[in-house]
């Protein structure tokens, strides 16, 4: 069995509109207990509601550090 491993997105230094792909890709592709923390000059509450609402119960979401100018989450694909 593999370690967790966890992968770190700053969207900051994205290309403007290829955002969400980016990071749905990554989300989809966690492995259970895996974890992708996402850096956003914005607080990324809709994509916390969007997980919520299409997959109820697959992810959990903690803030690390919740602005002004820089908002950081950990998502975790929750093991069955």
């Amino acid at each position: 069995m593999n370690a967790p491993t966890e992968t770190l997105i700053d969207v900051r230094a994205l290309p403007q509109g290829s955002c969400r792909n980016v990071i749905f890709q990554a989300i989809h592709a966690l492995a259970d207990d895996d974890t992708l923390v996402i850096a956003a000059p914005h607080d990324p509450v809709p994509m916390r509601d969007y997980l919520g609402t299409a997959h109820p119960g697959e992810f959990g979401w903690d803030y690390l550090e919740e602005g002004p100018d820089v908002w950081r989450v950990r998502i975790r694909r929750v093991a069955p």
